[in-house]
């Protein structure tokens, strides 16, 4: 499934619910369904700088594609990254820096974080894809 199609499902699932305090709770659930990154990958190069809470993210290129594990200190946070990595996940690296994260918006995320965690997303975003142009680079 491609980049776009899997962001229209998390649209879809988002939109199914009534109120944020169910897609917070949502976003929870997600969090705990994470592809965790190993303990050896949780180190200050992998920290997502400019995000509130601890946020660890690794890549590694399988194939083509381009493989996002990833952890943080708090649930809420996980729940967000569990959401990017969900979407970026096991794709080419081209695809993911030519996605557009619009996503993000339709499901109204940005408007129901904290300014910190807003800015904590949009580093989060920043990082995933700063990944995919340096595996890029790599497959050119």
């Amino acid at each position: 499934m491609g980049i776009k199609e899997i962001q229209e499902e998390i649209v879809d699932e988002f939109s199914m619910f009534e109120d944020w305090m169910q897609r917070y709770e949502y976003m929870i659930e997600l969090g705990k369904s994470l592809p965790l990154i190993e303990e050896q990958y949780k180190t200050d190069d992998n920290i997502i700088k400019g995000c509130q809470s601890k946020v660890w993210v690794h890549a590694e290129l399988e194939g083509d594609k381009l493989v996002f594990t990833a952890d943080s200190d708090a649930i809420i946070t996980k729940g967000i990254i569990a959401i990017l990595i969900r979407a970026f996940s096991n794709q080419r690296p081209q695809d993911i820096i030519d996605a557009d994260t619009a996503f993000i918006d339709q499901i109204g995320l940005k408007e129901h974080l904290s300014p910190t965690r807003a800015n904590g997303l949009v580093s989060m975003i920043k990082q995933l894809k700063l990944y995919a142009v340096a595996y890029q680079t790599q497959l050119n």
